[in-house]
């Protein structure tokens, strides 16, 4: 065994001692893989504990811990790939010996999360599968994520709900100013109804009168009808998808924490591979590795909150659109059959209310005639100014027409 003689430099963090007992999988493995280790670094450690396994199901073990020892036997002084035998050789469960590694999240935030957004998507392009494979990362969900897209179509139905609710808005207040006018052509003709002496034509102008009366009341009924269509859709569009949208944000904002600790492990990687080609040494490496420990500790949380963000974005993505797609149909139907309804409703009372032509004996009448003439188109037809004209030129000498004014009445 080897012998260091530099002292560890913790940068400040604690550990605690401890042990788990690991029951193995059908593949002989408890979930991890093993970091540092002779001949550079006096530590071994945990690099990743990987999903769904027994020691991510455990959860006693996480990266950047220190293994210690393998069913009580010291790995002091070995190497990782010995190490990693020394657990696959212990059949059905092996018991783990570690440091458990105390660290203050904040002192690996070390990259300028907002400057890796701009180049986020070029740098895991660029990356081989390896790589990727190797830290973690899936190149789908990073460069070609399809939430990314689930928003982009969410935005899409938002404009069209905000388009439904203008068109909407502006068909209900053509449809409230048309009912104003058959509320005034209900009021004219009631009145003219209410006034006319002669018992047929008095109730033929009322019916006429209440048939728009009627169709009034129609549309005020479909208004209220689809009114609420409109707070429905603003419910979507106002409160659903900013907040759908703000979870996105977080989500993103987590995605690129997460990517920003892969990246800085794997600069940290390329470095302690060139000063180990160079056969020089690492002053961190030789120390414990401490702080390469630490960003291994901060990337598997940041990963954590990461899966779990993603998780919570996908059911609330499922769940908008199921909700859309149910809300859409119902609105819509909904608009629809008030309309139907209003439109049938106002032709059966139109359909009722077929009452010309209206006789009229104008001579009983109580209609007040325009006599100054300001309607006169302005020909000059040289009408006779007499108040009474002799019909004998008509031939029947039986028969006379008396003009009073614009009325007429025939003897």
């Amino acid at each position: 065994m080897m012998e260091y003689e530099i002292e560890e430099d913790k940068l400040g963090m604690t550990v605690t001692s401890g042990s788990v007992s690991l029951k193995k999988d059908t593949q002989n493995l408890i979930g991890i893989s093993i970091g540092g280790g002779a001949p550079l670094c006096p530590c071994l450690y945990v690099v990743q504990v990987f999903d769904n396994t027994p020691a991510a199901r455990d959860g006693s073990l996480a990266a950047g811990d220190e293994i210690v020892g393998v069913n009580g036997q010291s790995v002091k002084g070995r190497t990782k790939v010995e190490v990693a035998r020394m657990i696959q050789s212990v059949k059905n469960e092996v018991i783990v010996n570690y440091n458990k590694l105390h660290a203050d999240p904040k002192q690996g935030k070390t990259l300028d999360i907002s400057n890796l957004e701009k180049g986020e998507a070029q740098v895991v392009e660029n990356m081989s599968s390896n790589t990727a494979d190797a830290l973690g990362l899936s190149r789908a969900i990073l460069c070609n994520d399809g939430l990314i897209k689930k928003l982009e179509e969410m935005e899409k139905t938002a404009e069209t709900y905000n388009g439904l609710i203008n068109h909407t808005k502006r068909l209900l207040k053509a449809t409230f100013e048309l009912s104003q006018s058959h509320k005034a052509f209900g009021d004219v003709f009631s009145g003219i109804g209410v006034r006319e002496p002669q018992p047929a034509a008095s109730e033929a102008f009322s019916v006429f009168g209440e048939a728009h009366r009627n169709m009034e009341k129609f549309a005020i009924h479909m208004l209220k009808t689809v009114k609420p269509m409109i707070s429905d859709l603003n419910t979507f569009l106002h409160k659903a998808v900013p907040d759908t949208r703000l979870t996105i944000k977080k989500y993103l904002d987590a995605k690129f924490e997460y990517l920003s600790y892969c990246l800085k492990v794997k600069e940290m990687d390329d470095e302690e591979y060139s000063y180990a080609a160079l056969q020089e040494p690492l002053y961190r490496v030789e120390t414990g590795n401490y702080e390469y420990r630490l960003v291994l500790r901060c990337r598997q949380e940041a990963r954590s909150r990461f899966a779990k963000m993603r998780s919570d974005v996908l059911v609330k993505m499922e769940l908008l659109d199921q909700k859309h797609v149910q809300d859409i149909v119902f609105q819509l139907q909904k608009f629809v059959t008030a309309m139907s309804k209003y439109h049938t409703d106002c032709h059966q009372a139109m359909a009722g209310a077929v009452v010309f032509p209206i006789e009229v004996d104008l001579t009983r009448g109580t209609f007040t005639y325009d006599t100054s003439g300001q309607f006169n188109d302005g020909q000059d037809d040289d009408e006779e100014e007499e108040v009474g004209v002799d019909a004998s030129s008509t031939g029947d000498s039986n028969n006379t027409v008396a003009v009073t004014g614009n009325l007429i009445s025939t003897d």
